[in-house]
């Protein structure tokens, strides 16, 4: 019989190199970790927003502005603070401010639904929002269905530096904040962050590692959104593990924090990780992918964090030989990121100055978002390399919970520091996805398939819920659009299962070309042969269909779900 996967073993724990395998985690909050930070290098950058740039003794004095003004306006220990923004100076103060007074940040999106922003607020039981001043009609409709006692308004120019300020009130004259009379419940940021001067006493409020700090929504393992409960251990185990596995995250460098805040990997690789480094994290509210190249030129960032589609974008720049020589680390999450797109970005890099290549890693937000991560120079099709300190990885036969053999599929399984405390109000999700083993630790069960090789390293397969069942035989769509996308006119492609009377499910491929690329009667062909090449006979797509775009997330990823839908009516 092969060996099985041993929790005690750490077969990956030679696969460190020169990172340490455990850490030592604060006993405190995110905010203790920070002002740990800031007192290091207190004259070092913390952000940067639209060229302006604050230092870490100025961002705690922020920080600490904001805690005084949500005390005045009678936030309390354990209260939640939704936050619905993009990534700007007033969005991620406040998610430290509720940290520093012992309130919790609940993080939602913008561009989410009035009734998703509803369920949202009411499932924190929030009594205070922080919101883009775009949202506030959404808010307001449906204000009166929940607990909202303050709806604070901020505005994406409020940080800005003069020029920038000025030249956004001009071209968004229209857009002016329109509060309903005798409306007090509603107060402008600028109104709210002046009443810091009136608090008399103390904000900070001693707390725990295992303290609930932040919520974020996902789709999780199964099923509908749900909110995400993560401590203080849970996201400084993350930045303190990213940052042993990454060289380049050390003080002084800095990084695109492309990815919104509202998204597990961006608060917690983008934003919490950096600024545990002592970094500078160059904010970006709204990412514009025809303007990629002009804005790595103006920022030089050192570190790039993405999901594969900003890559896609980042080949589409037009950049002059030198221009990405700057960036010295570049890690790609939150998707599949296929062979071939790899092989393009790294070559792209390599054009343009830069020595680094693309380490593609692999976590979940129920994971605090990164989980595992590839070696530098270490790559090979479907791994997502080494476990990050003190993190294990287990996999298990499908739906029990026995080891399976080495290099055998089967779902992939986490323990250790970064592992989310449940889900909130959902006991039944959470225990379906939260188990304690026979070897009495509790598992994160990911609802994704993939293998340990004999060095311990991970290779990705699939989303259990993404496999196509046909006659009984499994299809692996990720592997089908891995072939698709390895022909040279292809940009990008999604596989799904439709129904099928006799099968059960068959698989259908929609194919994205490059631009300038036309589509005609000899490419199909070559497509349909790659595949015939390629692919078994069972797994082959019995339908191709050809778009100028596919369906995406609020975060970029393929919206598998859209086109299912869109074969079930």
């Amino acid at each position: 019989m092969k060996k099985k996967t041993n929790k005690e073993d750490r077969l990956w724990i030679n696969k460190y190199k020169d990172a340490r395998a455990n850490l030592e985690y604060p006993s405190g909050s995110m905010i203790d970790a920070l002002t740990q930070v800031s007192r290091k290098y207190p004259e070092y950058f913390a952000y940067e927003y639209f060229g302006k740039k604050v230092t870490y003794r100025n961002f705690m004095k922020q920080i600490e502005n904001v805690a005084k003004s949500l005390k005045n306006y009678g936030v309390d220990k354990d209260d939640r603070v939704t936050i619905c923004m993009p990534s700007t100076p007033e969005a991620i103060c406040t998610i430290y401010a509720a940290n520093l007074i012992g309130a919790v940040a609940n993080m939602i999106h913008p561009l989410s639904s009035e009734k998703e922003i509803e369920n949202y607020v009411n499932q924190s039981d929030s009594k205070f929002i922080l919101i883009l001043d775009s949202v506030l009609d959404k808010v307001l409709s449906i204000k009166r269905n929940t607990k909202l006692q303050k709806i604070i308004v901020a505005r994406p120019d409020t940080s800005m530096p003069p020029l920038m300020h000025y030249l956004y009130k001009i071209t968004n004259y229209k857009k002016k904040i329109r509060i309903p009379k005798g409306d007090d419940d509603i107060v402008l940021w600028n109104t709210f962050i002046s009443s810091a001067k009136d608090f008399v006493g103390v904000c900070y409020e001693k707390r725990e590692a295992g303290d609930l700090a932040v919520i974020l929504y996902s789709g999780g393992t199964t099923g509908e959104p749900k909110g995400i409960m993560l401590s203080n251990l849970n996201i400084n185990a993350l930045a303190l593990g990213a940052h042993e596995l990454i060289k380049q995250t050390i003080p002084g460098n800095s990084v695109l924090s492309l990815l919104p805040i509202f998204h597990g990997f961006g608060l917690a690789v983008c934003i919490h990780t950096p600024l545990l480094s002592g970094m500078k994290c160059i904010l970006i509210p709204q990412f514009n992918a025809k303007k990629f190249g002009d804005l790595i030129r103006k920022t030089k960032p050192n570190f790039l964090v993405g999901v594969p589609t900003l890559y896609e974008a980042l080949l589409k720049q037009k950049l002059k030989k030198r221009d990405l020589e700057c960036v010295e680390a570049v890690i790609s999450g939150g998707d599949i990121l296929t062979p071939e797109l790899k092989k393009k970005v790294d070559e792209y890099l390599k054009q343009y100055g830069s020595y680094a290549s693309v380490r593609p890693g692999y976590g979940l937000t129920e994971a605090t978002a990164a989980t595992c991560l590839t070696n530098e120079g270490e790559y090979t099709e479907g791994l997502i390399g080494v476990p990050f300190p003190d993190t294990y990885f287990k996999i298990v036969k499908i739906n029990t919970l026995e080891e399976a053999d080495i290099g055998s599929d089967g779902e992939i399984c986490i323990s250790g520091p970064t592992v989310m405390m449940g889900y909130l109000n959902n006991e039944v999700e959470t225990n379906q996805t939260l188990k304690y083993h026979p070897d009495g630790k509790l598992w994160l069960h990911t609802g994704d398939v993939g293998a340990m090789q004999k060095d311990g390293t991970i290779v990705f397969k699939q989303r259990i819920k993404r496999i196509i069942v046909s006659s009984g035989y499994n299809i692996y769509p990720s592997y089908i659009e891995n072939i698709i996308v390895s022909h040279k006119d292809v940009l990008s492609c999604a596989v799904i299962g439709v129904p099928h009377k006799y099968k059960g499910q068959v698989a259908k491929a929609y194919i994205v070309l490059k631009d300038g690329v036309e589509l005609t009667g000899k490419l199909k062909k070559e497509i349909i042969e790659l595949c015939k090449k390629n692919v078994s006979i069972y797994s082959l797509p019995k339908e191709y269909e050809y778009r100028k775009t596919l369906p995406k997330t609020k975060v970029g990823k393929i919206a598998f779900t859209e086109l299912e839908k869109e074969n079930q009516k």
